[in-house]
């Protein structure tokens, strides 16, 4: 069994040390502008399933050099994905965006809606689902001490400050339960085929609602055998081939 282990550290040893040596050829020739060898490169790394926001933005670079439209969104977004803070992944997925031709209105939230997703995007589901035990734990806590604490004073506050851990845990929980729903529902995909007509229905003769162009964005809503149901950010919806598409939550 311990021979076993070191053959595979020994194996996943080499392929790190092999990825890092393509990983570092490949920043060479995109540096030299040789930027179709790069992506060769990179893509081989991937080929090994390796991940890191990196990866991906270089990647991208590489692709928007070439004017490589989809591609180039695509890993910036999956760049995005990894490291959604990094303001240069960001600045230049923007850029990317630029290069696309559909010109499509965002639908904002307003109201309570808007309220209510910007404070449950504020956090991840497991940080909610922490603070919510770290709430519980505390309630149980000053629940003893309120059981056995003589002082009226200290009584008031046990029982003060215990019901606002449950009521935060309470609403913690409620935050984790929406934001795993909101990940659920967020299955975004880009266009992948110069242009794509999308249908009322999920067959070829089914009547044309509208176009989308390589590089545009959209939300996968339902499926069936090689269609996709999509939504725009407009709130269009409409049927796609699933070969004219790449999901972004695949890796």
């Amino acid at each position: 069994m311990r021979a076993i282990t070191l053959i595979v550290f020994c194996f996943s040893f080499f392929g790190y040390s092999q990825n890092n040596q393509l990983f570092e050829e490949a920043n060479a020739l995109y540096n030299e502008g040789k930027y179709a060898e790069a992506i060769d490169k990179y893509e081989n790394i991937l080929d090994s399933d390796i991940h890191s926001a990196e990866l991906y933005f270089n990647l991208a670079n590489a692709n928007y050099k070439l004017n490589n439209i989809a591609p180039s969104v695509y890993y910036y977004e999956k760049a995005k994905l990894l490291n959604p803070n990094d303001e240069e992944i960001k600045n230049n997925l923007a850029f990317a965006k630029n290069m696309t031709i559909d010109a499509i209105d965002t639908v904002p939230d307003v109201g309570f809606t808007k309220i209510l997703k910007n404070l449950v995007n504020t956090l991840n589901a497991d940080t909610w689902a922490t603070i919510a035990i770290v709430g519980v734990f505390v309630f149980v806590l000053l629940f003893l001490l309120y059981h056995f604490a003589h002082a009226t004073s200290r009584k008031r506050l046990a029982f003060v400050i215990s019901v606002v851990s449950l009521f935060l845990a309470c609403l913690s929980v409620a935050m984790a339960f929406q934001r795993v729903q909101l990940d659920k529902r967020d299955n975004p995909a880009i266009v992948f085929v110069q242009e794509s007509r999308v249908k009322a229905d999920p067959n070829k003769t089914s009547e044309e609602v509208f176009r989308l162009h390589e590089g545009t964005k959209v939300q996968i809503l339902d499926s069936y055998e090689d269609w996709n149901k999509i939504q725009l950010s407009d709130n269009s919806i409409g049927w796609i081939q699933s070969q004219d598409i790449r999901l972004l939550n695949d890796f």
